[in-house]
């Protein structure tokens, strides 16, 4: 009769029930066929589009300019399928809060690349030190 082998089976199960919390970092997904023009990012469950997008920007990918198309490909290599106007909006948005830039190319087409500081940071002097030197 199955309903012996209840016992059995449960004698063999861990004393914890089974149950494990595994505390992992996150794999890092790499699309299948990665030739370099596939950004190369770790992504999250609860990553929004825009996250993601500005994660694609802040890789060495994002050093070269992208159009819309190349990054709807980026995402769609990820799995990510959004509409055009969901990921052109994106894009806009980030590029307004200066994350990335925005330009037009010679084909009048917009196109995107990683957002470099104007000038380099640069450690802040207390105004006490500057004054003992003078």
């Amino acid at each position: 009769m199955p309903s012996e082998l209840i016992p059995e089976v449960l004698k063999q199960l861990p004393a914890d029930g089974g149950a494990r919390v595994s505390r992992e970092a996150p794999q890092v997904y790499l699309p299948p066929g990665d030739s370099g023009e596939v950004p190369v990012v770790t992504l999250e469950k609860g990553d929004s589009l825009a996250e993601v997008v500005g994660k694609f920007f802040a890789s060495e990918w994002g050093t070269q300019r992208r159009k819309l198309s190349d990054v709807r490909e980026a995402l769609q290599s990820y799995g990510l399928n959004y509409p055009k106007q969901s990921v052109a909006v994106a894009l806009l948005r980030l590029a307004k809060a200066s994350r990335i830039r925005r330009f037009k190319a010679e084909d009048g087409e917009f196109v995107y690349t990683s957002s470099t500081p104007i000038m380099p940071q640069q450690q802040l002097v207390p105004v006490a030190d500057i004054r003992a030197n003078v």
